[in-house]
C-alpha cells in the first residue's frame, strides 16, 4: 500500500502561518537606520556606512537603498538584519533598471545572502532607531 502524504487543511495552515508570522514579527524591532559595511576590493578599502531606511545611497558605483532594517530586542539572541535593493550606477550616473542584490541581508551570516559583484563587496553590521 503506497503512503500518501498529510496535509493540513487550508483553513488550519492559513490560522498556523498567521500565528508564526505575528509571533516572528513581535520577536524582531524595527529601526531606522542602517550600519552597513563596504569593502572595495580594488583599493582594499573598507568604509561603513549609515544609511536612513528608504533613502536610496551612493557607495561607488552602487546605489543602495535599505527598504526595512530590523534587529533583536536586548533579552534575545543578538541578530540584525536589513531588506536591501542594490543596482549598479554607470559612468554617466544613470541608475541601472536592474538591481543586483535584492533580498534580506544578515549580519550574522553574511554568506548566507551575499552581493556578488566584481569590484564591491557589501554586509549588514547594525541596525537602531534613532
Amino acid at each position: 500500500m503506497a503512503r500518501t502524504a498529510r496535509f493540513f487543511p487550508p483553513f488550519i495552515a492559513a490560522i498556523l502561518l498567521m500565528t508564526f508570522s505575528t509571533t516572528a514579527r513581535a520577536e524582531w524591532v524595527e529601526g531606522s537606520v542602517g550600519s552597513l559595511q563596504a569593502l572595495d576590493k580594488i583599493t582594499a578599502r573598507i568604509s561603513t556606512l549609515e544609511f536612513t531606511v528608504g533613502e536610496a545611497t551612493r557607495f561607488g558605483s552602487l546605489q543602495i537603498i535599505i527598504h526595512s532594517c530590523r534587529f533583536r530586542p536586548p533579552t534575545m539572541a543578538p541578530e540584525h538584519a536589513a531588506l536591501m535593493e542594490i543596482r549598479t550606477i554607470d559612468h554617466h550616473d544613470v541608475v541601472s533598471r536592474e538591481t543586483i542584490f535584492q533580498g534580506w541581508m544578515f549580519a550574522s551570516s553574511p554568506a548566507l545572502n551575499a552581493l556578488e559583484h566584481p569590484v564591491y563587496d557589501v554586509s549588514v553590521l547594525a541596525c537602531k532607531k534613532d
